[in-house]
């Protein structure tokens, strides 16, 4: 595939998801390079959607350390258990948060991001990555981000196996 993303003008974000998730499919199917396929992942996410930040935190030695990503300057290291993505981590599940301010525990690696969400990827049963996405918008994310993100992060987690 090459690297240019198609994408439909003044398309509803349901028809983004559904233009972008099979040529990000293409894109990482091709490649062996986890790190090559996770800074293509978060460049065309940010690409479609303008996020203000996108990226990964991988599970190592009982921490998420940053991955590749898109944006500002993020946190290097989170534990299990802390901010959104720790969170994520240890329930297995995704965060959505429309205000993170309201967030109990929230860890503010940029004081711009006002919501997020944050799907866990897995390796067999174990998460073995969280993918952090952030806006400079409250509610910026809704169940449509939730449900395209997994998926996409389902395609990812089989790449692991």
């Amino acid at each position: 595939m090459a690297e240019t993303l198609f994408l439909p003008q003044n398309a509803s974000k349901e028809e983004t998801y559904e233009a972008l998730l099979p040529q990000i499919e293409a894109l990482i199917s091709g490649e062996v390079d986890l790190y090559a396929n996770l800074a293509n992942v978060a460049a065309a996410l940010r690409e479609a959607f303008g996020f203000f930040w996108v990226g990964f935190y991988l599970v190592k030695n009982e921490q998420l350390v940053l991955g590749p990503f898109q944006g500002p300057i993020a946190c290097t290291r989170i534990n299990f258990g802390k901010g959104v993505c720790g969170t994520a981590w240890k329930e297995a599940k995704t965060q959505l948060v429309p205000d993170v301010d309201a967030f109990p525990g929230h860890i503010a690696c940029n004081s711009a991001s006002k919501s997020e969400i944050v799907v866990p990827v897995f390796k067999g049963e174990e998460v073995a990555m969280v993918l952090d996405v952030d806006s400079d918008k409250l509610a910026d994310f809704d169940k449509t981000d939730q449900r395209y993100l997994e998926e996409l992060m389902g395609i990812l987690g089989e790449t692991l196996a």
